[in-house]
């Protein structure tokens, strides 16, 4: 099982970037898909998640209307379009993938991504 993150990197206050996550070693598409981040000395946070078809998404109130989280299972890989970026929005970011069964919750992480934003 691996979740690769890329991606990111340093861009400018309002810059864009667009974060990958691909999949292998499981059914992608069974699982949904969740983007964290964490900045230094901050608790990991939910940025936006997915659901296994793509059917619904969610993205936390301090992001919504700037990043969009999106996923092609037939590239078994998740996507996080960030525009007008905020120094705030410094952080690692990671994807997740979580599917319950029989009960149980199956959850993998990436490596994560570094995402500066500075001028």
């Amino acid at each position: 099982v691996q979740l690769v993150e890329s991606g990111g990197g340093l861009v400018q206050p309002g810059g864009s970037l667009r974060l990958s996550c691909a999949a292998s070693g499981f059914t992608f598409s069974s699982y949904d898909m969740t983007w964290y981040r964490q900045a230094p000395g901050k608790e990991r946070e939910l940025v936006a998640t997915i659901t296994s078809t793509g059917g619904s998404t969610a993205h936390a109130d301090s992001v919504k209307g700037r990043f969009t989280i999106s996923r092609d299972n037939a590239k078994n890989t998740v996507y996080l379009q960030m525009n007008s970026l905020k120094p705030e929005d410094t952080a690692v970011y990671y994807c997740k993938a979580e599917t319950r069964r029989g009960g149980r919750v199956y959850d993998y992480w990436g490596q994560g991504t570094q995402v500066t934003v500075s001028s």
